[in-house]
């Protein structure tokens, strides 16, 4: 059975595409099977992964029941994956009868037992497509932003976790809060860290060990069609999310080492 996780926050601009690619393409280095699904209008997440902009399906023809999910499917060469884009923003999935929260799962329901990790990149809101992806995951992640205004909205999002666990999913684990842009030598970036952990005490969970730096890296790689492992693994922030993955994801620590080393 994969192991499913969703990158999360109702605010934009914190790394959760960013922060979904990364585990996409660092746990597919180590020979694990991935499935990348794409929850968000931008699309963004299928560009980082060398989905490509024109693709015959998309997520939203699997949700309204137009194709069958193994024919949306598109094999890149980091990872499998469901794209999406613009459509997706007036999907109509309120109109489908029955437990519209389940749609996702019952749709990829035929494919699941393909993959050890299913990867969910969600959109800057906390509506229906994300409570999907909530419904449907074993795992959370929430990225921030090293600021102020990142924090802001954290209550509204815990509300949320609380009514999936209470009514759809009691097994919803909050793995913890990524804090992106990180620069430790600042005052902004040490209160934040205070703030992020109290947080993170509200939500029953805790900030990441691992904090990603800022790297020009992050940006560059999709513009080259890269993954970030294999444009600049000596980057600090690359590194740091090669951290990140063995902090969630112990099991596979020696092989993303071994990965790291052939790609240095």
């Amino acid at each position: 059975m994969a192991i499913t996780i969703t990158v999360s926050n109702q605010k934009g601009g914190v790394g959760k595409t960013t922060t979904s690619a990364a585990l996409a393409s660092g746990i597919s280095m180590t020979g694990r099977r991935v499935l990348g699904i794409d929850l968000d209008p931008q699309g963004n997440l299928g560009f980082c992964l060398g989905g490509g902009t024109e693709s015959r399906y998309t997520i939203l023809d699997v949700l309204n029941g137009s194709v069958p999910v193994q024919e949306a499917l598109i094999e890149s060469e980091t990872c499998d994956l469901l794209v999406s884009d613009i459509s997706l923003s007036s999907n109509g999935l309120e109109n489908i009868p029955g437990r519209r929260e389940y749609i996702l799962k019952n749709a990829i329901a035929p494919i699941i037992d393909q993959y050890d990790y299913v990867i969910i990149d969600t959109p800057p809101a906390l509506n229906l497509l994300t409570v999907n992806a909530y419904a449907t995951s074993d795992h959370l992640i929430i990225p921030m932003a090293s600021d102020i205004l990142s924090l802001v909205g954290l209550a509204q999002l815990k509300e949320t976790i609380e009514s999936v666990r209470s009514s759809l999913n009691p097994n919803l684990h909050v793995l913890g809060i990524l804090l992106n842009r990180f620069n430790k030598r600042t005052l902004l970036a040490r209160d934040v860290l205070d703030m992020a952990n109290q947080l993170a005490v509200q939500i029953d969970s805790k900030v990441f060990q691992t904090k990603i730096r800022p790297g020009v890296a992050i940006a560059e790689a999709p513009a080259h069609g890269e993954s970030i492992f294999t444009y600049n693994i000596n980057s600090g922030a690359v590194l740091d999310y090669l951290e990140f993955i063995r902090e969630i994801a112990p099991e596979i620590q020696l092989d993303l080492n071994k990965e790291a080393a052939d790609n240095g």
